[in-house]
């Protein structure tokens, strides 16, 4: 099963035929898919279940369908057990950004995390999970694809915030001071919080 938001609703994509509650459920061989991400984006439909029997068909049907971005990012923690996160948008988020060509996905997600918070001494402990988010782009529907790694530094200096990027503030938060900025966080990034154990895909790169 997969969770792919569009803004904060989530599409599920499965293979249970009948997830329940308020869940209408559609078969990938038939849906127009983006005429169904217009309705979320217009508040008609809230609670979406797109089927196949076979699980390996729901990812390659969206990526089929829209074309994906690959990013990285980092849920980073230093000797203290505090947590990085960056302001922007009016959000408190991660850092995160678009893997450059030539790169790895794990190259990737250390640089963006240093380039967006002036961190250094990053070392990679453990694969967290992907999440997924539909956006527009030049009038044209975009998959984010985002590989998320825990990562720890025993970084102590002064935090930047990458202003040309909109990030406002870089702060280390204590698992209680977290919990309270994700109450103003993305659906997304609350996932990188919860507890189930997520298995690494293998990435779909083109570039």
């Amino acid at each position: 099963m997969y969770k792919v938001f569009v803004n904060d609703t989530p599409i599920i994509l499965s293979t249970n035929k009948d997830l329940g509650g308020e869940y209408k459920t559609y078969s990938i061989k038939t849906v127009r898919l983006k005429r169904l991400i217009r309705k979320i984006n217009k508040g008609k439909i809230t609670h979406v279940n797109l089927y196949h029997k076979k699980e390996e068909k729901l990812l390659k049907f969206l990526r089929k369908k829209i074309k994906p971005v690959i990013a990285g990012g980092g849920k980073v923690y230093n000797t203290k057990g505090e947590i990085l996160f960056i302001y922007r948008n009016d959000k408190w988020d991660l850092p995160k950004g678009k893997i450059e060509k030539g790169e790895s996905i794990e190259e990737c997600a250390i640089r963006e995390v240093e380039e967006e918070t002036a961190i250094s001494g990053l070392e990679i402990t453990s694969f967290l999970r992907t999440t997924y988010h539909i956006f527009k782009r030049k009038g044209k529907f975009k998959l984010k694809e985002t590989y998320w790694y825990n990562m720890s530094s025993d970084f102590d200096g002064k935090l930047i915030p990458q202003e040309k990027e909109g990030i406002e503030k870089v702060k280390w938060k204590s698992p209680k001071k977290a919990e309270k900025a994700l109450k103003n966080s993305y659906a997304n990034i609350k996932l990188l919080f919860e507890e189930e154990e997520i298995p690494a895909p293998k990435i779909n790169v083109e570039s």
